[in-house]
């Protein structure tokens, strides 16, 4: 990336981004220039796009809903006021017993949404949560704590999730999703999709590609329509970290992959992240400042396991060897000297160093590293050399190098990595050298597979598996999530699947089942 860049951006993240971008931001500490609306009669139900809950800790979850009566017009149907918004948190669904409550202001600059980060709960129990405002209640969601951070814990159930085109399918993974019994659904990005494929719609967007703030808004507001989706956030808490179609596919820090000028492409990744801020269960603290937003995080689950969030795209460097100028974004590489710079990186040098202290102090039994997609290699031999895609890890490998031998020489055992992005399931070996049997396995992977978006077929599967010996398991034509049962002695891994498309009765089945066994580095089939 040029110096002028880098420095751009350094600028536009301080005083320039509240001067460039303020339009799109109120302070949540200053005066009210409207009247809060506190007791509103609603004509129309407010909480049209659920609730959820997010972030667990020991004594906090966060809760969210967002009042919106018509959640597809403009600002939600919602007028220009704050209104006040009372919530509560029971140890019970019928709220006999109710051990939290309070009122929150839900303000026009942030679309009527609310985050309540709820303090002083109990380590690791369920709780249930509702939402009022006037004369209408939410419905109620269920979330839970974390453990203290010192207990022993027998176990922690995961769904893992990714990549859920509104237009490609349905979430039928969802609705499973909601009814099992888990600890937390762990999604790892591409929550909404700016673009469309007209090939492969089932239902529609509905409107354009979202370029300013009101367009993101009513895409996120499109797919918490859905009432699968709606139940699982209802049903267990999540922890999110994004993508690229969040904001565009394929981008890289400030570079737009349609070339567009980086001080109009921030705008629109302010406005984005600003979107995505506004529908989702994150912390209060974690509001976007302009087109900067710290989403990286790191959660504990008593002795037993350690998770880090990571964010791969906010701090990237652009892919390697483009076609032209302008011409940016993910494409298939052949003889890239590129690639060999030391100091391209994925996740930036400063999320590497903040990972890496982590990992090397960390006391947990298993580390997990929630990040977007697949570390493992998945390049394709051709009689002109190795090809590779750009936007992989594949296309940052000095990155992944460092990733792998930073493990390898602090001596960090029982590390799992859960990724998704490339719409297959993908169990593999995270080697030193990747495909290299003479060097050490340092780590496990599983990826997701997709809620609903396409994946590759079978027959390119198959040479992708023949060029890897690194993937154990790795199949494309299915859509689903991964089930993951977190214990001591291992971490199961369970793939769950269905056809592609998703059809809105479709049911899943296991399509295969793997582990991680402490003290041994690699995956194994899970008998």
């Amino acid at each position: 990336m040029p110096l002028d860049r880098r420095h751009f951006l350094r600028s536009l993240g301080r005083s320039a981004a509240a001067l460039a971008l303020g339009s799109l931001f109120g302070s949540s500490t200053a005066p009210l220039a409207r009247r809060a609306v506190d007791e509103p009669r609603w004509a129309h139900e407010p909480f049209t796009l659920g609730v959820a809950s997010g972030m667990p800790r020991p004594e906090s979850v966060v809760l969210w809903t967002r009042l919106a009566p018509r959640p597809l017009e403009r600002d939600g149907g919602m007028p220009p006021e704050a209104h006040g918004v009372h919530w509560e948190v029971a140890e019970d669904e019928s709220f006999a017993r109710v051990v939290r409550r309070g009122e929150v202001l839900a303000r026009p600059e942030h679309a009527h949404s609310v985050h309540v980060e709820v303090t002083g709960l109990t380590p690791g129990r369920v709780y249930h949560y509702r939402f009022r405002s006037g004369d209408a209640w939410s419905r109620t969601g269920r979330t839970r704590t974390a453990p203290p951070e010192d207990a022993d814990v027998p176990h922690l159930r995961i769904a893992l999730a990714s990549c859920q085109h509104y237009e490609q399918g349905h979430y039928a993974a969802h609705r499973e999703i909601a009814a099992q019994d888990l600890d937390f659904v762990l999604f790892v990005g591409d929550y909404i999709y700016e673009s469309s494929n007209p090939r492969y719609k089932l239902r529609s967007h509905g409107g354009p590609v979202p370029t300013r703030l009101e367009m993101f808004r009513r895409r996120h507001a499109l797919y918490k329509l859905d009432p699968d989706l709606q139940a699982a956030h209802a049903a267990h808490p999540w922890v999110l970290t994004w993508d690229d179609h969040e904001v565009e596919n394929d981008y890289a820090s400030d570079t737009s992959w349609l070339g567009e000028n980086p001080h109009a492409f921030l705008r629109r990744r302010a406005a984005a992240y600003k979107a995505y801020f506004e529908h989702l269960p994150v912390s209060p603290s974690m509001a976007p400042q302009g087109a900067s937003m710290r989403i990286h995080e790191r959660f504990v689950w008593g002795r037993l396991a350690e998770l880090w969030t990571l964010d791969g795209r906010q701090y990237r460097s652009p892919q390697a060897c483009p076609r032209a100028e302008g011409d940016l974004g993910g494409r298939v590489l052949t003889y890239c000297d590129e690639l060999a710079d030391e100091g391209r990186t994925v996740l930036g040098h400063a999320q590497e160093a903040w990972l890496m202290q982590g990992l090397a102090g960390s006391t947990r039994r298993w580390k997990l590293l929630g990040q977007a997609s697949q570390i493992s290699s998945w390049g394709i031999d051709t009689p002109l050399g190795r090809s590779v895609y750009s936007d992989a890890w594949d296309g940052y490998p000095r990155a992944r190098e460092r990733l792998l031998r930073g493990l390898h020489e602090a001596g960090v055992r029982d590390v799992v990595t859960l990724g998704g992005d490339v719409h297959r399931h993908v169990a593999a070996q995270l080697r030193l050298v990747p495909n290299d049997d003479r060097t050490p396995i340092v780590a496990s992977e599983f990826v997701t597979s997709s809620i609903t978006t396409r994946g590759l077929p079978e027959m390119a599967m198959a040479l992708i598996r023949a060029a890897n010996p690194d993937l154990v398991h790795a199949r494309g034509d299915e859509r689903g999530y991964a089930l993951l049962d977190v214990r001591p002695q291992a971490v199961h891994c369970t793939f769950r699947a269905t056809e592609f498309p998703v059809l809105p009765q479709a049911k899943l089945r296991t399509q295969a089942a793997f582990a991680a066994v402490a003290g041994v580095a690699g995956v194994q089939r899970d008998l």
